[in-house]
């Protein structure tokens, strides 16, 4: 068994049993970790008197993830059930001591931080030189060696030449700074991922045994089902509900692909195909609202933002993004001549909707939770869970239902889902101490800007670049800390507004998941297909083609992100689905029937010409015009001039 397994077993409740007793330790501490979370966001510690800072709670709960994860992850990464060596149960020691000694002696610590005295240069040593270990583990070599070659970078930034000289620092202030100073690791990246991450994991997971996972897929088949491509169009529906919870495209590849790319093979979609779908439905679910895989809360933290603010300029991308989806697989249909599924395959969507209607109540308390009563994320997703439990419990999915048996359970998979993401997160807030302390996060955004001269154009491709490389298959929120600390000031620094800014790179941080080289959503998806791996991440890219043109769009124009004049936000969204449309027609390249290559480039220059957002002056205008002028002329040619293929009724339900 190999670490990235672990996650995906489906525990019962024999979760300890033929276990090691390193591995039944691992798991207890994860289940611990739900708890403290738990506490954490209902508030319980200070309702029972218990009065201390944000970095001690952080502290105490390092203390139980670091001993977790040198307990359950082998050093050569190997077989997890292995029992651990004698030098994995002293570090999980020195972990679990030092954790503990900073939670309790921290604001003593605080007063003397400055001074770096010895016990902070020891636990700030620690920290950092235990959570590379445990990022190793978990993430792997190459995070590792990134954090690593930062690390280095930073303790000798004062050799650079240049703009990137930065100030010499001793070994003692640098460990102090980056183990133990809230602007390092016990600052916002690890709150995040030990309070809003743990929450909405807990919500997902019990989401999930209740039935509410087989409710909308069962959903997602009745209502889209019956349609051409309809296995496809499942897969889309599902795999954006689920998505937008589970923080991670490749859980969600998983746990949904495992039914709807069977379905897509049965009916007609290549194997290539129905694993890109899969992919791309599923690494769409991270930039759908209201919770964009977890990491809405978190820009709305980073640019001090309403977190109303972050959802609804989120709106028209994730829109664009799916109905470029829907569109493709749709015509894919048409030219393949897939079929939708048999009357066996779909029940009737009365029946469904009245065992399983009951499922989007949590999603309303939480939604009402954070726009109607301002809770913090954390307590609005607990409250999701609290009015989950009565329905799971007593009512559930059809045979499916929560019993008390499975509470165990699910506390131990929510910690232990966590701990990848801790470790990361972690991970990022040591890099944003490093980039803090020597200046390099400054030095950066200005060698980006002064090498490029100025060119908004060229810097934002740099950026892109740079984002899907740094992407390298983490987590949506690891992957949003990491962009927005590191790349995301070079374009504020441009002119861009904020929120365009972090949005540019947090989407192409997503899409680094289908993008090669790492592409790991589309590799899972291929593996699940039994597809040849780099066709299924072409074809992720053909899919998700729309995602690399959003980010220029949501910088270049604000009516992309709802900011602006309601004329311009409406034409130019509507201008926008039908470019997407056309441009989508001419990669699948049919419509009413197969397109040559001179209709396929007018379809393509008209569907550009469409996408141009109305508020970008006079030319902008113009292209719109034209490009309406060449649609209509190209869809009238199409329905007299071509012929047609069967079922040519061109819809995208």
């Amino acid at each position: 068994m190999q670490p990235g397994d672990l996650e995906k077993q489906e525990f019962g409740l024999d979760i300890f049993s033929n276990r090691t007793v390193s591995h039944r330790l691992g798991l207890a501490l994860c289940g611990l970790i739900s708890l403290a979370s738990l506490g954490w966001a209902l508030d319980v510690y200070r309702e029972l008197g218990m009065s201390f800072m944000n970095e001690q709670f952080f502290a105490m709960v390092m203390a139980i993830a670091l001993p977790a994860v040198l307990l359950m992850y082998r050093a050569d990464r190997s077989d997890l059930l292995q029992a651990a060596p004698i030098y994995d149960w002293l570090l999980a020691l020195v972990g679990f001591a030092n954790g503990v000694y900073v939670a309790i002696y921290y604001p003593d610590i605080l007063d003397r931080l400055y001074t770096s005295p010895v016990d902070a240069v020891i636990a700030g040593s620690v920290f950092v030189g235990l959570i590379a270990e445990g990022l190793r583990r978990t993430a792997g070599k190459v995070l590792f060696l990134f954090l690593m070659f930062i690390l280095l970078f930073g303790f000798f930034s004062h050799y650079l030449p240049f703009n990137f000289r930065g100030e010499e620092i001793s070994y003692a202030r640098y460990v102090v700074f980056l183990g133990l100073d809230s602007n390092g690791l016990l600052g916002l990246a690890l709150k995040v991922s030990t309070t809003m991450i743990t929450a909405f994991l807990l919500f997902g997971f019990v989401l999930e045994k209740a039935g509410g996972a087989e409710f909308f897929t069962d959903f997602s088949k009745s209502v889209v089902g019956a349609k051409r491509g309809g296995s496809a169009k499942i897969a889309i529906v599902a795999s954006s509900l689920f998505g937008s919870i589970s923080g991670s495209a490749v859980s969600n590849v998983v746990s949904t692909g495992v039914v709807t790319i069977p379905l897509m093979r049965r009916s007609g979609y290549s194997n290539e195909d129905s694993a890109g779908v899969e992919a791309v439905a599923s690494t769409g679910g991270q930039l759908m609202p209201p919770m964009m895989g977890i990491a809405a809360f978190l820009m709305a933290e980073i640019l001090q933002r309403p977190y109303s603010e972050i959802v609804i300029a989120a709106i028209i991308p994730a829109l664009l993004y799916y109905i470029a989806l829907f569109t493709h697989v749709d015509l894919l249909a048409v030219r393949d001549r897939i079929k939708p599924l048999q009357a066996s395959q779909i029940g009737k969507l009365g029946p469904i909707f009245s065992k399983g209607w009951l499922f989007f109540i949590p999603f309303v308390v939480i939604i009402m939770g954070l726009f109607r009563f301002n809770l913090q994320p954390e307590t609005a997703a607990v409250y999701g869970t609290v009015s989950l439990l009565p329905i799971g419990l007593f009512l559930g999915y059809g045979t499916i239902k929560l019993s008390l048996r499975d509470a165990l359970p699910i506390l131990v998979r929510t910690g232990q889902a966590a701990l990848e993401i801790m470790m990361i997160s972690a991970a990022a807030g040591i890099i944003i101490g490093v980039l803090n302390i020597s200046g390099l996060g400054f030095a950066l955004t200005l060698e980006l800007v002064y090498m490029l001269d100025g060119n908004l154009l060229i810097l934002l491709l740099v950026v892109a670049s740079m984002s899907i490389v740094l992407g390298m298959g983490m987590p949506t929120v690891g992957v949003y800390l990491l962009l927005a600390t590191l790349l995301a000031p070079s374009i504020v620094e441009s002119g861009i507004p904020a929120l365009a800014a972090h949005l540019f790179v947090f989407y192409f941080g997503i899409m680094s998941l289908i993008t090669p080289p790492v592409a790991i959503a589309a590799f899972t998806a291929a593996t699940l297909a039994r597809a040849d791996a780099f066709k299924t991440v072409w074809a992720a890219v053909r899919f998700g083609w729309v995602a690399y043109l959003i980010p220029f769009l949501v910088v270049a124009s604000p009516v992309m992100i709802m900011d602006g004049t309601w004329p311009h936000i409406v034409a130019s969204f509507v201008t926008a689905v039908a470019g997407v449309w056309f441009v989508t027609a001419t990669i699948v390249g049919v419509w009413r029937g197969p397109m040559n290559a001179m209709i396929r480039s007018a379809f393509l220059v008209g569907g550009l010409l469409l996408i141009v957002p109305t508020d970008l002056g006079t030319l902008a205008i113009a292209a719109n015009v034209i490009g309406v002028v060449l649609a209509v002329v190209l869809i009238a040619s199409s329905a007299f001039g071509q012929q047609r293929l069967p079922e040519t009724c061109i819809t995208v339900v």
